[in-house]
């Protein structure tokens, strides 16, 4: 199948999980009840939300150093990892949602800004980075690597701070779980 054929379903698709996505963690978000699917306690979920974001932050930074080095074959196994571990995050994230009310944050005083900036940035670039990455893996694994490549430079720092601002977030809020 050509590429011209693969885009004529792979970008519809791609479009609709871009705006589902989001959607549906914001209504999950918003559900006026909780249903704790699998009866963990609140801290277990963002611990391991945690964990995710780390491990894929060190993943992004390993597959930039691959492809820097030329190593294509780890770049693409690196990338393809840290996708994983953020579609792994995502399906965690949407259930912690569904099953825990919010927590607030207490902080006073001049950490209380600077966590709702790194929060507010980190929730409006994970919802523009679900695109970013679903075009830019699209494009590498149809080794359309040119396009890859000018998307990728969008995606790489985006994706590679709403990784490391997840963490930071929890750390942010680790005293209130």
């Amino acid at each position: 199948m050509s590429n011209i054929k693969k885009d004529k379903v792979a970008i519809p698709v791609i479009i609709i999980l871009s705006v589902l996505v989001p959607l549906i963690v914001l209504v999950l978000m918003n559900l006026p009840e909780r249903y704790n699917l699998l009866g963990l306690d609140v801290g277990t979920f963002p611990f391991f939300h945690a964990i995710l974001n780390g491990l894929t932050a060190i993943l992004l930074m390993m597959g930039f150093f691959f492809i820097r080095s030329g190593n294509m074959k780890l770049h693409r196994n690196a990338m393809i990892s840290a996708f994983v571990l953020s579609s792994i995050f995502l399906v965690s994230y949407v259930i912690s949602k569904m099953s825990n009310d919010p927590v607030p944050f207490g902080g006073e005083g001049f950490l209380r800004p600077v966590y709702f900036i790194i929060l507010i940035t980190h929730i409006a670039l994970s919802a523009i980075i679900v695109p970013l990455v679903l075009f830019t893996m699209y494009r590498g694994l149809t080794k359309e690597y040119e396009k890859h490549r000018k998307i990728a430079r969008w995606t790489f720092p985006i994706w590679l701070y709403v990784a490391v601002t997840g963490v930071l977030v929890y750390l942010f809020m680790m005293p209130y779980y």
